[in-house]
């Protein structure tokens, strides 16, 4: 490739609040030096001139590899369908600086930038994995970023010296109104926070939006009544874009006091909007982020997809977690848990819910992983499948963060506890002596 050089660059060199910083691995066929300098050809300038025009847009428009490291030097392709011959291959790091003036404050033409057709049918390169953006200040004051944070919503919810308790209402979409509002009703009674639509539940015949929101509102506001706590329900208003307002309009008016969405279902734009429009907490859900994120080699860290539904103004974000059913390594989690908790400047810290199948002994692992208590739990199962029942379940969710506060093991706070206990022998299967 000729005029390589065009698109390398030293960071000092550039102003860089002008620049995102773009963190790939790529998997090349060809010297790595020019697969990442077709890199940023392809997803920036792919023309540089016009024929027989003195001119080059590089300078103004064309990304620059700032860093370049070879990692590795695989043996076989990560994606051997897309490769027929080769005489060598090269894993490599790549840190590209990108120009913002290229799309602006945009999150749909930032997308297609960086993770579109001149990324992923570079030259040369077969495999690649976004793994990281980091964006200057400058470029964040212009999103608008959680509404809330973990702070408003501690004020939101009047929880403060824990974490807080999320439940999804079970069975998830094959109930009416009355008696999925029943079952929320008796979880705030046990001292639920949250209770909330499945991801899966939406405007449904069987569970109109508006039926249902009005329903568990009444009840809602009637468990608060009755604990002297915030209760909170928290609604599902994924659907099409152009019905996403109104059913947050109708939501809000009906009780429902946070709402969530499926955020890369709807696309990371439609949060956005319901962000300027909202005066409640929003809530994102990781539907249809693993396609995306799982293979080791392709694709988007998920950590990119957490920190963009952050940038895009969703107070909470909901990452798959620890355990077998999740089948997430531990530093991811973490590394997710931090992109809703590092610095950005002036865009507020979302709160980090790390997912699946937990229960009161959930609590232990993360808050030693996390070494602090701004995170949340959202069991299902182990609220509304507990053996006497919602309130019980919820009543063991707060024994069992008690237990790992006071450093007590679980198993023995549960011999004066018999809710916990219930729920140690309903994961567990053993038995504890009351």
């Amino acid at each position: 490739m000729k005029h390589e050089k065009a698109f390398f660059s030293k960071w000092e060199d550039l102003d860089q609040e002008k620049y995102l910083i773009l963190d790939y691995y790529f998997e090349s066929t060809i010297d790595p030096y020019v697969a990442a300098a077709h890199l940023c050809q392809e997803q920036s300038t792919a023309q540089w001139k016009r024929v027989d025009v003195d001119e080059d847009l590089r300078p103004q428009f064309g990304s620059k590899v700032i860093d370049l490291q070879v990692e590795r030097q695989p043996e076989t392709p990560s994606l051997p369908y897309q490769v027929e011959t080769w005489e060598k291959l090269w894993g490599a790091r790549v840190k590209i600086a990108y120009p913002i003036a290229n799309f602006g404050p945009r999150i749909p033409n930032m997308l297609t930038a960086v993770g579109g057709e001149g990324v992923y049918y570079s030259p040369g390169i077969y495999a690649i994995k976004l793994h990281d953006i980091i964006f200057p200040h400058e470029y964040l004051e212009q999103f608008e970023g959680p509404k809330f944070g973990i702070e408003g919503l501690r004020e939101w919810t009047g929880v403060y010296d824990r974490p807080f308790f999320l439940g999804v209402i079970k069975p998830n979409i094959g109930l009416a109104p009355e008696p999925f509002g029943e079952l929320a009703y008796k979880s705030w009674m046990g001292g639920l926070d949250i209770a909330k639509d499945d991801e899966l539940l939406c405007d449904t015949e069987w569970s109109p939006f508006a039926e249902r929101t009005r329903v568990l509102g009444r009840l809602r506001k009637e468990a608060e009544e009755k604990t002297g706590k915030r209760c909170v329900y928290l609604a599902n208003i994924t659907d099409e874009v152009d019905k996403m307002v109104e059913l947050h309009d109708i939501g809000v008016k009906n009780g429902a006091d946070m709402l969530m969405i499926n955020a890369m279902c709807t696309g990371l734009s439609a949060v956005r909007m319901v962000r300027k429009h909202t005066e409640v907490p929003l809530v994102a859900h990781f539907d249809f982020i693993a396609p995306f994120t799982k293979a080791p080699f392709y694709g988007v860290h998920s950590r990119v997809i957490t920190k963009l539904q952050r940038l895009s103004g969703c107070d909470m974000v909901i990452f798959s977690g620890l355990g077998d059913r999740m089948k997430t390594p531990q530093n991811e989690v973490m590394e997710n848990i931090n992109s809703c908790t590092d610095d950005m400047g002036p865009i507020k810290k979302s709160l980090p819910i790390p997912a699946g199948s937990q229960w009161a002994g959930s609590f232990g692992p993360l808050y030693k992983m996390m070494g602090h208590r701004d995170f949340a739990v959202v069991p299902g199962r182990a609220v509304f499948g507990h053996p006497s029942g919602p309130t019980a379940g919820a009543i063991s969710l707060h024994q069992g963060w008690e237990a790992t506060a006071k450093g007590i093991p679980l198993e023995e706070y549960a011999k004066n506890h018999k809710e916990l206990a219930q729920a140690i022998k309903q994961f567990t299967g053993k038995e504890i002596e009351q």
